[in-house]
């Protein structure tokens, strides 16, 4: 494996109009690029996530929620995805999964080194899908053991690598019209302002266009703007607050958007069981999103103990 070492984050400035360019003249490919990139000395500024914090719903606090090192790692990714080498256009691409792992609390006043790779291109119903993966390491102590993991799973829909641009597993407007499941009776009824989106990109970098306005959604087949998945992950994780251990992992598939301005209506009930092989308990909890007035989840989820 190539090591790249970045010796400051991405600027997703000049990136952004490289990914448009990418998708005009990547059309595929059978290899996914064997390069890892890392970054030293990177350290969480108490302001921006309390300004994540804010836009999530996550308390203020110095223990930083499990989703926000997404947004410190997502620069990287962008910028992995967007050399030459990577096979698919990165607009072309639909976030299906995202499963984020802590081995314990990370928190403000650590330094991490930050680690990115994608692997693991295969067959898919839609197309081809691959993993990219994401790693802090806590600098200055005995291991080089990761204590945050993120595993991102895209979809390039079609076998030529063509399809819609998104955020959700089929999440085109043509998965709208299908009959879904009754929804479950909610914990709780979020309204989403339809602005989230923007508000969401000022704190994670991520300014796709259809998560910015109705007009740039349109262009990409969406009626309205749509909430980041990661927001509607992290806004979900931020509903078990005070009741998660210091190690677990947060699993996420999307399924349907959610358009802009939206109410969801969020449940979650307690899961348990063992892992199988020596019985520890993996009691933890299951989760999903739902649109407030149609039977469409957006997305559904687990949370285990590790």
């Amino acid at each position: 494996m190539t090591v790249k070492q970045l010796d400051t984050a991405p600027g997703l400035g000049t990136l952004y109009p490289k990914a448009v360019l990418g998708g005009l003249r990547k059309n595929g490919g059978d290899a996914l690029p064997d390069t890892e990139y890392v970054r030293t000395g990177v350290t969480i500024d108490p302001a921006h996530l309390a300004a994540y914090d804010r836009v999530c719903g996550f308390r203020l606090d110095d223990e930083v929620p499990a989703t926000y090192p997404h947004v410190l790692v997502f620069g990287t990714q962008v910028a992995l995805m967007t050399e030459p080498d990577f096979p698919f256009p990165l607009l072309g691409m639909v976030h299906v999964a995202n499963r984020i792992t802590q081995r314990r609390p990370v928190r403000v006043g650590e330094t991490f080194s930050l680690r990115v790779r994608v692997r693991d291109l295969r067959p898919h119903e839609k197309g081809r899908q691959f993993d990219v993966v994401s790693e802090l390491v806590p600098e200055g102590g005995s291991s080089d053991e990761a204590v945050w993991t993120d595993v991102s799973t895209y979809l390039r829909r079609g076998s030529d690598g063509s399809g819609t641009s998104g955020e959700a597993g089929g999440s085109g407007p043509e998965q709208a019209r299908k009959t879904e499941l009754a929804a479950p009776t909610p914990d709780a009824v979020w309204t989403v302002p339809g602005d989230i989106g923007r508000r969401y990109a000022e704190v994670s970098g991520d300014r796709n266009p259809i998560h910015l306005h109705k007009l740039t959604a349109k262009a990409f087949g969406f009626p309205s703007a749509i909430a980041h998945g990661m927001w509607s992950k992290a806004r979900a994780l931020a509903a078990f607050e005070g009741r998660l251990p210091g190690a677990y992992s947060v699993d996420v598939r999307f399924k349907l958007p959610v358009l802009l301005p939206a109410k969801v209506a969020f449940t979650s009930w307690r899961t348990d069981g063992t892992d199988g092989t020596d019985g520890t308990d993996r009691d933890g909890w299951a989760f999903e999103l739902w649109h407030a007035r149609k039977p469409k989840p957006h997305l559904s989820g687990t949370i285990t103990p590790e």
